[in-house]
């Protein structure tokens, strides 16, 4: 993440959750290093992985300490083993014993959502078709899993309700059908918005082509009845399928020809990769330099 989005967006999340483990003081850490003591300790990873959200590791002991520094072995995006050394951290021992947890937790999470969406974009080795994540993240944490979606070799879709049109379930009745929902979102939203209809049967598909919308979702569609929709849409509009995508059947939906899958799987279902902080070693001033 770029430093100016990570002063505008990240920091206030890393802060909550400094916030949330310390309400007034780590009180374990304050009864051992009552004073600053310089230190290190050695990030390990404890399985094997794709390693992501190193900058927001290292933010969060830099929130604690601008004089904390990560010499790291690895980058973001690197494939790791159980037992591997990715990176030593150094300074005050009360920071880096204070920020462990918090740097730990959201290093795991994205790693584990990166890891999970490199094994989703191996199936589609060979396929034209794009690998894109959804808006079931995490709440709060949103912006840090897309970044590690897109460490991981997926695609963002939309990133909130702001950023695109798509017309779900609800939205066409509540427009009274397709062809209404998709002309009121014309008449409304920006030219630069693109326009996405989620439909359930060919019938939807028929007339959100015939209404113009720019990509066509094909949501939790048999396997038959999508390869008649991509027929039928003939190149009007780019395709997506969606729902319950995950490793055992993406590559069958690559296959079809699809433009887009996406998978909420990523980041709601994505399990962490375990890593640790391990080994401190008190240093003297001359050793911490």
């Amino acid at each position: 993440m770029d430093p100016i989005s990570m002063r505008l967006v990240a920091d206030d999340i890393i802060m909550a959750a400094l916030r949330e483990d310390i309400t007034f003081e780590d009180v374990s850490t304050a009864s051992v290093c009552p004073a600053a003591r310089p230190a290190e300790v050695q990030l390990i990873a404890k399985g094997d992985g794709v390693i992501a959200g190193l900058d927001v590791f290292a933010r969060t002991f830099a929130l604690l300490d601008p004089q904390t520094r990560i010499e790291a072995t690895v980058a973001d995006g690197d494939e790791v083993v159980a037992g591997q050394r990715l990176a030593i951290v150094r300074g005050d021992a009360r920071v880096l014993l204070s920020g462990e947890r918090v740097a730990l937790n959201f290093l795991q999470r994205m790693s584990g959502v990166a890891t999970y969406t490199r094994r989703m974009t191996l199936a589609l080795e060979g396929t034209g078709t794009v690998l894109v994540d959804t808006r079931k993240t995490t709440p709060g944490l949103r912006v840090f899993e897309k970044a590690a979606v897109a460490i991981g070799g997926g695609r963002n879709h939309r990133y909130n309700l702001s950023t695109a049109v798509m017309l779900k379930d609800n939205h066409i009745d509540a427009a009274g059908g397709v062809a209404a929902a998709v002309s009121a979102a014309r008449a409304h939203a920006s030219f630069t918005c693109t326009i996405e209809v989620e439909c359930e049967n060919l019938d939807m598909v028929r007339e959100a082509a015939e209404a113009g919308a720019d990509i066509i979702m094909l949501d939790n569609m048999g396997h038959d009845a999508m390869r008649e929709a991509i027929e039928l849409i003939a190149g009007r509009a780019k395709t997506e399928a969606s729902g319950n995508v995950d490793a055992s059947n993406i590559r069958a939906l690559a296959d079809l020809g699809v433009d887009y899958v996406s998978s909420g799987a990523l980041t709601h279902s994505a399990p962490i990769l375990d890593l640790s902080l391990k080994h401190l070693r008190m240093l003297d001033a001359e050793a911490a330099r």
